[in-house]
């Protein structure tokens, strides 16, 4: 089968193909390659057998382009997951030989791909994650049944407490998430990214109804907000962030539950928390108390100056954690808006 190399951010239908195939998620979809676009100039270089009117394998990458980390074609940038699309016509190893392919082109230094099989390639991953799945179509009634004890008494308690739950798809909302997330990534010693990122994730996925945040106030004051983006009757938990104040009146449980319910209701079978390093245990507890089902998720790295994969390491937890938690927020916001555009 043919494989070419298009762009979906011209092509109008490119959400209508793509969910011709069955494993098709919101990563796939047009709307975070419009972001990464708009927000860090990456171009896009997504493989496609096409098959008819349908897709029988994709294999999205971006283009990163950086004079501090090198030249790159990632899949995909600031995603959790992303793996190849496969069928019976195409599979991950002729996907990925393509993009090695483009690569040698394009002058790249090592293409990655986040979540996959391995190509059929006996070789250990780059770097390992858990990855956590909560099965939505029981309905709610059995899916609060589900939760662990700790899960269930904190969205009690958070009602208790008389907070309340809102949701949006606007600036507005987009500014207060922000807000809580500035503070939740310097406590975990970690920069935020660009408002800017955030602004364009509101023009081209909540606001077209693609996501949502979910904001738990406690009279007028935002305690905790939650970001949902969704593709088909898949979703994906995204972005979290708190008030750690407050941390005590389990707003988190009752924004995260209210996302859980709203799914349900509206007919999505499956909600993906996103990805977990192998050592944050209590980041595991948490996601695995709402029922989720566990698995692991490899990410691949192929360096094309070696022609062989190569490890990596989790860079979510170093010496970086202690500097920036010891920043200004002004501080970390203005380094994260410069550090990301290389980072991805």
């Amino acid at each position: 089968m043919r494989l070419e190399v298009r762009d979906p951010t011209q092509s109008v239908d490119w959400d209508e193909l793509v969910q011709t195939h069955p494993g098709a998620a919101f990563f796939h979809g047009a709307a975070w390659a419009n972001v990464l676009r708009d927000t860090y100039q990456h171009v896009p270089f997504y493989i496609v057998a096409a098959q008819g009117a349908g897709v029988s394998g994709l294999l999205p990458l971006m283009e990163v382009r950086s004079l501090w980390t090198g030249n790159r074609g990632v899949a995909l940038p600031f995603a959790d997951e992303c793996p190849p699309l496969e069928s019976e016509a195409v599979n991950g190893r002729e996907l990925f030989e393509k993009a090695l392919e483009i690569g040698r082109e394009r002058g790249w230094d090592h293409v990655e791909c986040r979540g996959s099989s391995g190509f059929g390639r006996k070789e250990a991953p780059s770097v390992s994650f858990y990855a956590h799945t909560l099965d939505l179509s029981c309905g709610e009634p059995e899916l609060f049944a589900r939760l662990e004890g700790a899960a269930r008494r904190g969205v009690r308690k958070a009602r208790q407490e008389g907070l309340r739950f809102e949701m949006s798809r606007n600036l507005e909302g987009m500014r207060v998430f922000y807000r809580l997330h500035c503070r939740t990534r310097r406590k975990h010693g970690l920069p935020p990214q660009s408002f800017g990122f955030f602004r364009s994730i509101c023009a081209r996925i909540l606001e077209r109804d693609s996501g949502f945040i979910g904001l738990v106030y406690q009279g007028a004051e935002p305690l905790a907000a939650l970001v949902f983006f969704y593709f088909g009757r898949r979703a994906i938990y995204k972005f979290g962030a708190s008030n750690e104040k407050y941390l005590s009146l389990r707003a988190n449980n009752l924004a995260m539950w209210e996302g859980i319910r709203w799914l349900a209701n509206h007919g999505f079978r499956e909600l993906n928390f996103g990805r977990t390093s192998l050592d944050n245990e209590g980041l595991r507890r948490y996601k695995m108390g709402w029922g989720t089902e566990e698995r692991r998720l490899d990410y691949w790295c192929y360096d094309l100056r070696k022609n062989a994969f190569v490890r990596k390491h989790d860079r979510a937890g170093g010496w970086h954690n202690r500097v920036f938690r010891a920043l200004p927020l002004p501080v970390c916001r203005w380094l994260g808006a410069g550090l990301y555009p290389h980072l991805s």
